[in-house]
């Protein structure tokens, strides 16, 4: 049965090729882990500190009345 099985693993990347496809090799573990992880995540933290650079709170440049405001 675990022949069988083996066979099955070994044949499963070759049933699904459409034909004339020519796969190239497969991304290591760090390649796949940069490409669908980090790359993602780096990209979203880059965006998000940037996005709430330039629309958090910014101090009014008006000049206000010593009696109406504390600073």
């Amino acid at each position: 049965m675990i022949t069988h099985l083996s066979q099955v693993a070994l044949l499963s990347g070759k049933i699904n090729q459409e034909p004339g496809a020519m796969p190239g090799e497969g991304l290591t573990a760090l390649q796949t882990f940069t490409y669908f992880v980090a790359a993602p995540i780096g990209l979203f933290l880059i965006i998000s500190i940037t996005v709430w650079a330039f629309t958090g709170k910014k101090k009014s440049t008006r000049s206000a009345s010593v009696i109406t405001t504390i600073e």
